[in-house]
């Protein structure tokens, strides 16, 4: 008998994936199989071109009934099953008919690489798949939805073995946010299960794929019930009874139930003590709860933990880089930046890629006041040479306001040649930020009517002229931008700025809505970097007290950011005669205390603890605050004994 493999697809419109798909098999497979069910687009001429038989087939809202059709067209020995948003692995290429020389072994599972979330940052998730088999007429899938094979070839066949291709990967970009939106797998496969289910209610292998669908659409209740019966009804040596474990516990997490998360974990973890997985969301569960210490235990243990089984699916860097970067957030809870910077650095030398631990990295550094030394530091860890990592710096240097670094990263990026439009845009807006207003208005004049920054441009350049307190260059600008067309809330923005130049005593207030309110904060951020509190504090007057009051928290963290404590201490005592708030009692602590203050800032300290008596940092500051106050009364004391002496040598001297 002969070992020939088969490839077989179903697809349709799959023009963006299938080339890329049947690439990765070029060599491999002896023949492709591909029913197509319906495409409009290329993807018939492209599997043809690539050297596929293709089928068409009328889709009657059935998988297995269009994957057996295939089956039934292949003429090798082995079948071997893609999506076409799959690929082989290159490594794979090699081992693949291997496999298929074992003759006591009627199929295998194979290893699949999910990758979730956003194209250019995506996590990945393995699993194991049955997609290669041996090609006989009674072997045929079953279900209309996550079909399955594997328990009819045992049905038909109970002497049949399989095996685990451990060499083999499959790499799965269907659960992408851009394809899963373009395909509206969601719902599409959310209708079909429940048309299976009304005549087989019993089947709990489709209940689970149903409270799948019904968590990804965030529907986390539902999920959650359907789960848990599920799970009543499935024996835990079950394949796929990990995932559903992990499913119950993400339910329960994201529907904001901690507590019955944390049971769930506990019962999971007497039947699978060494589940990284459910140690993990464990520690997130506690750190909801603000349970620093027991989470810490949970994070440590997860990262303790070996390489997970192939049916524990576990999701990447729950051993690694997730568990290490909690393991710094809590450091940082505790005001322990030694302890965090080293849990951030485990977590990106885990993955380099995870960009959340860089951004606390440089965080703790404060580029903004220290830009020599977080530059020093960052060479250490980081291979500055890579233009990519460039970019990315200068985009987190930009986001932390840290002007000067991100300036000097983005003209480092522009001469790898990475000048395009949006980085030259960002440059200028750095410029304008280090008051180089010459070179920013430069570049910004370069843009045309044609490009998609042009009103960024000239907002910037009005920006550029209004701080510099040119009034008809203003003008001029605010008029060429109304030509373009203005929304009415940034129309409003403008003649505020306006009515600040013409310097008049009594004006009207203006109303802003969510919008115009954005754009204001942008605004303010930039002129408190700039060192311009005063031209704020206009705005902020001239603005209606009502859309204010909407926003004022954020006003206050933009004061505190930029060090204006009198200014912080103004805006909270007013906030907190009508907001009672933990977090704006230690902050106004922070500002007193820097002011000089210690016992105002011990008695905010102390509101700060009693409205939320589960935040470590505030009692580690007041404590803070008690061994500096001691220590200042001390030498005070100490200088006072040292003048009582000079007094009483001196009267004895005379």
């Amino acid at each position: 008998m002969g070992n020939r493999i088969s490839l077989c697809m179903i697809v349709k419109n799959e023009e963006g994936n299938i080339r890329r798909c049947l690439q990765s098999v070029a060599g491999v497979v002896d023949e492709i199989i591909v029913v197509d069910t319906g495409s409009t687009d290329a993807t018939p001429e492209i599997a043809r071109e690539m050297g596929a038989k293709v089928y068409s087939y009328d889709w009657n809202e059935n998988f297995s009934d269009a994957r057996n059709a295939s089956i039934q067209r292949a003429t090798g020995e082995w079948i071997f099953f893609l999506d076409a948003d799959e690929e082989l692995a290159r490594e794979s290429r090699d081992v693949l008919a291997r496999y298929t020389a074992e003759k006591n072994v009627e199929g295998y599972f194979i290893k699949i690489i999910n990758y979730i979330g956003a194209d250019g940052w995506a996590e990945t998730c393995p699993d194991v798949v049955f997609r290669l088999f041996r090609n006989r007429p009674e072997y045929r899938f079953r279900g209309a939805i996550h079909e399955q094979i594997a328990d009819v070839i045992l049905e038909k066949n109970k002497q049949a073995s399989y095996g685990m291709a451990n060499e083999i990967v499959i790499m799965h970009y269907g659960y992408l946010d851009s394809q899963i939106d373009q395909k509206d797998k969601k719902n599409r496969n959310l209708k079909i299960i429940e048309k299976e289910l009304e005549s087989q209610p019993g089947n709990y292998l489709l209940r689970y794929h149903y409270g799948v669908e019904l968590f990804r659409l965030e529907k986390y209740a539902e999920a959650t019930q359907v789960f848990v019966e599920t799970a009543n009804h499935t024996d835990p040596q079950t394949i796929y009874f990990p995932k559903l474990l992990r499913y119950i516990v993400l339910a329960y997490h994201s529907a904001g139930q901690p507590e019955k998360a944390l049971d769930t974990i506990a019962q999971g973890l007497r039947v699978f003590p060494d589940y990284a997985d459910l140690y993990y969301y464990g520690g997130l569960c506690l750190l909801a709860l603000k349970q620093y210490m027991k989470a810490r235990d949970l994070f440590l243990h997860a990262v303790s933990l070996p390489e997970q089984p192939p049916q524990y699916a576990s999701f990447g860097g729950v051993r690694g880089f997730r568990a290490f970067y909690f393991l710094g957030d809590i450091a940082e809870t505790f005001l322990n930046d030694e302890e965090a910077l080293d849990y951030y650095l485990k977590s990106l030398r885990d993955n380099p890629n995870f960009q959340p631990a860089l951004e606390k990295i440089i965080k703790i550094l404060n580029p903004r006041s220290n830009p020599e030394y977080t530059r020093e530091c960052l060479e250490k860890v980081l291979d500055l040479s890579i233009p990519q990592a460039k970019l990315v710096l200068a985009n987190i240097f930009f986001q932390e306001g840290a002007y000067r670094l991100a300036l000097d990263f983005l003209e480092e990026a522009i001469q790898t040649g990475n000048g395009t439009a949006e980085i030259l845009y960002r440059k200028a807006f750095c410029l304008i930020q280090e008051r180089r207003f010459l070179e920013a208005l430069r570049i910004l004049s370069g843009y045309s009517p044609d490009s998609y920054l042009y009103p960024l441009a000239k907002l910037n350049e009005l920006f550029c002229f209004w701080v510099q307190g040119k009034r008809k260059k203003v003008l001029s600008i605010i008029e060429e931008m109304r030509a373009m067309g203005l929304s009415e809330e940034t129309d409003n923005v403008l003649k505020l700025l306006m009515k600040i130049q013409e310097k008049r005593k009594t004006v009207r207030k203006m109303y802003l809505g969510e919008e115009g309110m954005a754009l204001l904060l942008d605004l303010i951020k930039r002129l408190l970097n700039l060192g311009e509190p005063e031209k704020v504090n206009e705005l902020l007057n001239r603005v209606n007290p009502d859309c204010l009051a909407e926003r004022k928290w954020d006003v206050i963290l933009l004061y505190h950011e930029a060090g204006c404590r009198e200014k912080s201490v103004e805006l909270l005592e007013e906030y907190l005669t009508v907001s009672r708030s933990g977090e704006a009692h230690f902050l106004l602590a922070e500002a007193y205390r820097e002011l000089g203050n210690p016992a105002a800032a011990d008695l905010h300290y102390r509101h700060a603890i009693e409205l939320d008596p589960h935040q470590p940092r505030y009692y580690l500051k007041q404590i803070e605050l008690y061994e500096n106050w001691r220590e200042r009364l001390g030498k005070e004391l100490a200088d006072g004994d040292q003048r009582n002496g000079e007094i009483t040598e001196e009267v004895h001297l005379e």
